[in-house]
């Protein structure tokens, strides 16, 4: 696992759980193809033939690259959410919905902050 430098911003999501304020991130518009990187160490995480406008205000993905996240159950803000994160350095990445497009049926909502997109050459 590689450490890399954060800004204030992508520490706060990453490493302290916080969520940046939907539709900020450019990321949430990002429609070329190419892969989403986590923020904190640059593991793939997602591809973007999985990404697709939820129109939640956030970045969203019905799948990952397998084995790429993990997820724990989240009970903060008086509700059960599941908490998405990255396998390798386990940084916070946003949450997983069960009202996605097929073939999932999933919505991994996931902040920008938390991302690296590398677009395709």
């Amino acid at each position: 696992m590689t450490t890399r430098d954060l800004s204030p911003a992508q520490h706060a999501v990453l490493r302290e759980h916080a969520t940046e304020r939907p539709f900020t991130s450019p990321l949430n518009d990002e429609k070329r193809p190419g892969a989403f990187h986590c923020a904190g160490c640059g593991a793939l995480l997602y591809v973007s033939e999985t990404k697709y406008n939820s129109g939640s205000g956030w970045p969203s993905f019905y799948d990952a690259v397998p084995g790429a996240v993990a997820t724990t159950t989240d009970t903060s803000h008086g509700m059960t959410r599941t908490e998405v994160h990255c396998a390798s350095c386990e940084g916070h990445l946003g949450h997983v919905f069960p009202d996605g497009p097929r073939p999932t049926g999933l919505r991994h909502c996931i902040n920008g902050l938390a991302l690296e997109f590398v677009a395709k050459d």
